[in-house]
Formats: C-alpha cells, sequence, structure tokens
C-alpha cells in the first residue's frame, strides 16, 4: 500500500477566513504600515533642537534631526564641525552644537 504525500498547503480553509496575515510583515514581526507610523512619530518626537526641552542627543535622534546618515554625522564630528561628548560608551551631541552646526551650514550656504 502507498502513501500519497500530504502537501504542506491544501488552500483556503473552509471557513472564509484566510490563514495568510494581512499586509506584509518585517523580520520583527510587525506590519510595515504600523513600522513607518512609529517611524514618523519617531521624527516628530525630535522635530527641534530643544524643542522638547532636551539639552543632549544620542546620534540616531541627531541623524533625524538633521537628516544625515549615521557616517556622515561621525565624519562631521571628527572634522569638528558638529561638537559631541561622551558619557561612559555613550556618544552624545548637545542640542546648542546642532544649532550650531545648521547656522554653519546656512552661513557656508550665503557664502557661496
Amino acid at each position: 500500500m502507498t502513501r500519497k504525500p500530504q502537501r504542506a498547503c491544501s488552500g483556503p480553509p473552509e471557513s472564509g477566513s484566510s490563514p495568510y496575515p494581512a499586509g506584509p510583515r518585517t523580520r520583527s514581526g510587525t506590519p510595515a504600515a504600523t513600522r513607518a507610523d512609529n517611524d514618523s512619530q519617531d521624527r516628530d518626537r525630535v522635530a527641534a533642537p530643544g524643542a522638547d526641552g532636551r539639552r543632549l542627543y544620542r546620534v540616531s535622534e541627531a541623524m533625524h534631526l538633521l537628516s544625515m546618515s549615521r557616517t556622515v554625522i561621525y565624519e562631521q564630528i571628527r572634522a569638528g564641525r558638529l561638537r559631541s561628548l561622551k558619557q561612559g560608551r555613550t556618544r552624545l551631541i548637545p542640542a546648542s552644537a546642532i544649532t550650531e552646526y545648521i547656522a554653519l551650514l546656512e552661513q557656508e550656504v550665503r557664502t557661496e
């Protein structure tokens, strides 16, 4: 007597509900739309230097504030154009340094 191999997926269930999750998912398992909403909330949270009363920002927050990549942020720090400090192993950027850096960029645009 030979057995037929069972198929891994035999089609949608009889009840009419889909066995598949609704919408695309990310590696973390959260829907992509939810992740996009969270990202926009993060950007809104760090909308302007010092606007939320904070005086120090992590590099990831400065990336959002300045719309720059992590690599560019560290290049600007190494070049001395963006001030930063370290607390333990954490690199922090003062809100005043972000304001000064923006003023420097505006000044460079005016002199060109």
